[in-house]
């Protein structure tokens, strides 16, 4: 039966002409189509796109790694973006740059203040496979207290003493009692069974700080150099025993270039998949490649312009301040300077921080009413078009560092100050002379500079009077009795609730006396191809931070019934 049925059906075919026959074909092709089209739009709907593991991501860095050791690498991005990738902490950040344990499973911190025990996660190794214990912990305390090893950390030590208990347990001990000391604990951990074996006189010099060994999320592979030892490269891999989640790319390269124009070079040559901390200049250049992704990450940096009363009859005035921060558009400069990529800043606190006192009335850009300031307190414009009150004559020098956004931002505070009757003199200097001469010996009458404080901020350092001189960050020279008594206090408070009190007593008195503008806070780029999925950070303290969920961030993916 089912011979004749078939042999019909070819009879009946036979007997079709060619545009029927082309018609029948379509008409299955087209069925079939939507069959498929079907199928597989159910599949989809009901299933999900997750994380799969495997992968590579190169990265490109501008600058040479050096010691890829926790306690060395503060001075350096490339060193320090390594070190987090290798190494991890009792401590670390979140995704909002909030500090969260890390190896630290719990911690008591003694009604004084003075003491904190830590107990440690249980079975975190390694990747030579030995466990991180206690003992480990206090070997990297007293390595970075050691003067022989030259630790940039050692200041934030030399105050504090560390005990073990038992295995999984260590005690520090403050001699006084500072709300950030968990801050410190962040420092990633050396493994004593390597390191105990390395001479003071060799520390600096061992193999492992360029292949290095620690308990982070990815272990070091290998590194390639040229021919004069410079590297070019820096393979590592997923640590598949990491305590805190197997990464999920398999592969990390990251590729070294002598400086941002080479870097974003090798982008647009497709080098690299991604590069970090963009300049803003540098980002014009990157629409050369497709599907570009530019993510934006809120820092603590911020800059301001500083004033120096003490060296400005002009300034002394407060309603010369004043008026300067109620007469500059710091929108404009955001727009023109960053591209929109950063966050305006009318104070010490940034508007995402915690501590920022929003509900002060902080001041916006009203030309009218910083005109009217210097009018009603008797500045009069003479025949050029500047003010003078009883004999001075409202000009002040800026000076600014050889960076091309705070250059041009200098250029635009010119503009803007010359319609409120302000004469602007701007200097450029480099770096370098700039911190010999300038501020250092505080020879300045108005500086435009940054501040790096953290997101949980201690303001004491830039603005307690003890930090007027010298080496002190207080750039300002601020001095007022209760300001200073106010951030004393708060830095040794533990609670939070009155460390915030205190500094909305600190902002109310910045306030009224105004001794610096603060404009901008530029947004930190993170650029990729498109091919990186899962990064989460949206603040952090420090450029290497934006590794901190890198166990979260893939390549591949696969789908799975929801």
């Amino acid at each position: 039966m089912q011979r004749v049925f078939r042999q019909g059906m070819r009879n009946v075919f036979r007997a079709l002409g060619f545009w029927e026959k082309t018609l029948i074909v379509l008409v299955l092709l087209i069925a079939g189509g939507a069959f498929f089209y079907w199928m597989s739009a159910i599949y989809v709907a009901n299933t999900r796109e997750i994380p799969e593991y495997g992968g590579r991501y190169r990265e490109g860095i501008a600058g040479q790694p050096r010691y890829i050791n926790p306690i060395l690498s503060q001075t350096s991005d490339a060193d320090a973006d390594l070190v987090r990738l290798v190494f991890s902490g009792l401590y670390t950040y979140d995704n909002e740059g909030k500090l969260k344990p890390k190896i630290a499973e719990s911690s008591e911190i003694s009604e004084d203040g003075k003491m904190y025990t830590i107990r440690l996660r249980e079975g975190v190794l390694f990747h030579d496979g030995t466990e991180v214990t206690a003992d480990d912990i206090a070997f990297t305390v007293q390595a970075i207290q050691n003067p022989a090893n030259k630790s940039p950390l050692r200041q934030n030590w030399q105050t504090v003493s560390v005990r073990v208990t038992d295995k999984y347990t260590i005690v520090f001990e403050l001699r006084k009692p500072y709300f950030g000391f968990l801050e410190n604990l962040t420092v990633g951990i050396l493994p004593k069974h390597l390191w105990s074996e390395i001479s003071p006189d060799r520390f600096l010099l061992a193999d492992y700080n360029l292949a290095p060994i620690g308990c982070g999320p990815y272990r070091y592979v290998g590194v390639t150099k040229d021919s004069s030892g410079d590297i070019l490269e820096y393979e590592l891999r997923a640590f598949e025993k990491f305590f805190d989640g197997v990464p999920y790319i398999s592969q990390l390269v990251l590729y070294f270039y002598s400086n941002e124009e080479s870097l974003i070079d090798a982008y647009l040559r497709k080098e690299v998949s991604g590069m970090q901390g963009v300049s803003f200049e540098g980002t014009s250049r990157l629409s050369e490649r497709k599907r570009t992704v530019i993510r934006e990450i809120k820092t603590p940096r911020s800059f301001a312009v500083f004033f120096n009363q003490t060296s400005s009859i002009a300034l002394a005035f407060s309603e010369v301040r004043e008026a300067l921060n109620w007469g500059t558009n710091r929108q404009m400069i955001v727009a023109d300077i960053l591209g929109g990529r950063g966050t305006e800043v009318v104070g010490p606190f940034l508007p995402f921080m915690d501590e920022y006192a929003a509900d002060l009335a902080w001041p916006t850009y009203d030309q009218e009413h910083a005109n009217r300031l210097l009018e009603e307190k008797g500045w009069i414009r003479n025949s050029e078009g500047i003010r003078e009150k009883n004999g001075v004559i409202l000009n002040i020098d800026l000076v600014a560092p050889d960076w091309p956004e705070l250059v041009k931002t200098a250029e635009l505070l010119k503009v803007q100050w010359q319609s409120l009757g302000v004469a602007l003199l701007v200097t450029i200097m480099s770096p370098g002379d700039l911190q010999r001469n300038v501020v250092q010996t505080r020879e300045y009458q108005a500086l435009l500079y940054g501040e790096q404080p953290m997101l949980d901020q201690d303001p004491y350092s830039f603005w307690h009077s003890s930090q007027k001189r010298e080496l002190g960050l207080n750039l300002a020279l601020f001095e007022n009795a209760h300001v200073d008594e106010a951030l004393s206090k708060a830095r040794e408070t533990s609670e939070r609730e009155q460390r915030h009190s205190l500094y909305y007593d600190f902002q109310k008195i910045y306030l009224s006396e105004m001794p610096a503008l603060f404009l901008f806070s530029p947004a930190y780029l993170s650029v990729t191809d498109g091919s990186i999925h899962g990064m989460g950070i949206e603040k952090m303290n420090a450029s290497s931070e934006r590794f901190g969920d890198i166990n979260q961030w893939y390549i591949k993916t696969k789908r799975t019934w929801k």
